[in-house]
């Protein structure tokens, strides 16, 4: 659905120590598909092989660009080179221009007007192939898509008028300021702020869904990822945790419980 979260992608420079961090934090199976001159690692939730999320290697050369170890998201679009025309027409900018994923679909990576670094994509189901996905919801998913924005306000309407956004609920968080919450239809699926100073740049978040948010944080401990926030709860119940895993990516947990 245009609009969408359909994907999200780690950039590590540890594939094979990050594979197994992340298989033994989220219970995700990893599969390796070998490309030219590279290896791109799918990981999949049990019983769901079409995957969730995926990671590449960042290369010395990268690293030397001033790429960090992350995860980005990808979103759906109906058309990749129209939505990154439009980011680039109203102050934003494409820092790799649309291309093919032969029988994956056609991707390119943007900036909004603030910095905040996102893809966009069109998939491409390959022939015969219908695809199986958990539950929106299921733990080993992500749950939730956050901007740390420049100034939210002022970047809200980009948003709305690339991937039809709609605001949700408002959360005064005092000296922090507002947490917007936007869906798509019916489908409450991120929120936005504006950063605080010391942040240094704007940035897309993720949350990854965990049936217990202490358990999972001692076992991100046990692993030698760091905790950077301790557990706390949010507006609607839920707990949530923000984290760094040991080659440096940032990601949050989330859960119903502690």
């Amino acid at each position: 659905m245009h609009g969408s979260f359909l994907w999200h992608e780690l950039m590590t420079p540890d594939p094979a120590a990050a594979k197994g961090f992340y298989g033994a934090l989220l219970g995700w199976e990893p599969t390796d598909m070998d490309g030219p001159g590279f290896t791109y690692t799918t990981f999949a939730v049990p019983g769901f092989p079409s995957g969730v999320s995926g990671m590449m290697a960042l290369t010395p050369d990268m690293a030397a660009q001033g790429i960090p170890p992350s995860w980005t998201g990808y979103i759906q679009v109906d058309d990749v080179d129209r939505t990154a025309g439009e980011y680039e027409a109203n102050g934003g900018a494409i820092h790799k221009a649309p291309e093919d994923i032969p029988g994956i679909g056609r991707f390119a990576v943007v900036a909004d007007p603030q910095g905040a670094v996102v893809c966009l994509m069109t998939p491409q189901m390959p022939d015969g192939e219908t695809g199986s996905w958990p539950t929106p919801g299921s733990v080993g998913t992500v749950g939730w898509n956050e901007l740390m924005a420049g100034d939210w306000e002022k970047v809200w309407d980009f948003y709305a008028a690339r991937f039809g956004w709609e605001k949700d609920m408002a959360v005064d968080m005092d000296a922090m300021g507002i947490y917007q919450t936007f869906k798509l239809g019916d489908q409450s699926i991120g929120g936005m702020m504006t950063k605080m100073p010391e942040m240094p740049m704007p940035y897309w978040g993720f949350y990854f869904i965990v049936p217990g948010i202490d358990a999972a944080v001692e076992k991100l401990k046990s692993l030698g990822g760091q905790l950077l926030m301790e557990p706390h709860q949010v507006p609607g119940g839920s707990w949530v945790a923000a984290c760094l895993d040991p080659q440096g990516a940032f990601f949050n947990l989330t859960a119903g419980t502690r």
